[in-house]
């Protein structure tokens, strides 16, 4: 099937450059050293896990890699642009064409049916009716969700809402799908249902980020950046047989 999703000028450096990031929070008389000089490369096409438990900093990362906040010091270059020195409303834009959001709690529109949830980003992006329809069609097949299309979010299954949710993460052909706990809030069997997507999506050649606090999770991808007290303990790739 011949994709649907926008077009997207070529780029041959890496996804992400993240050097020296630093993050503080200021908490009353308190300063929090969230992140601590974190610094790697992320490649086109990588499939990586950020492990850590709670209180790692690896939130932190997340929400620095989805450009959801900026570092307190340190560069942040996504895609070839210097994220780190962007507004709000510069990381807004980046933001909602770069990354693909999938998150634990689903976040669909209960009342709006599975079709429209998919749709929304285009509409907030101005891409007209018709090619909007034909993108997020696109997109719910791509999750094996085509037949369901008209279904709301509670005619539909904790799976097949994950589901919708990585297909709305893909219909604007983002450059990273970006996944928070993306089994959290799903049994064993679905949560391995939704890695076995996700490892589908990585040989179609989608970049995949995954934050997770759970080993199990974390060795479905081929690399894993562990973080712990706000460094990089471990960055290791992991061969697939």
């Amino acid at each position: 099937m011949t994709s649907a999703a926008p077009a997207r000028e070529a780029w041959t450096g890496p996804i992400i450059h993240a050097e020296d990031l630093w993050r503080t929070y200021q908490m009353g008389a308190e300063e929090i050293l969230a992140l601590r000089g974190v610094t790697f490369e992320i490649q086109k096409g990588e499939y990586v896990a950020v492990m850590g438990p709670s209180g790692s900093g690896k939130s932190t990362l997340m929400n620095l890699i989805g450009c959801l906040d900026t570092p307190s010091k340190g560069r942040y270059v996504l895609r070839g642009k210097v994220v780190s020195e962007m507004n709000d409303d510069e990381l807004a834009a980046v933001r909602n064409r770069e990354i693909g959001f999938v998150f634990q709690t689903f976040n669909l529109l209960p009342r709006a049916t599975a079709l429209h949830n998919v749709e929304l980003p285009l509409v907030y992006a101005g891409i007209p009716r018709e090619k909007r329809l034909e993108q997020a069609k696109h997109a719910l097949a791509m999750v094996d969700l085509a037949d369901r299309m008209t279904h709301k979010p509670n005619e539909l299954s904790g799976g097949q809402r994950q589901r919708v949710a990585v297909a709305r993460a893909l219909v604007m052909n983002p450059s990273i799908l970006l996944a928070d706990e993306p089994t959290g809030n799903l049994d064993t069997a679905t949560g391995e249902e939704i890695m076995r997507l996700f490892e589908r999506l990585h040989e179609q050649g989608n970049t995949i980020i995954l934050v997770t606090h759970e080993k199990d999770i974390a060795d479905h991808a081929r690399r894993t950046i562990s973080i712990r007290d706000g460094k990089i303990e471990k960055d290791e790739a992991r061969s697939r047989a």
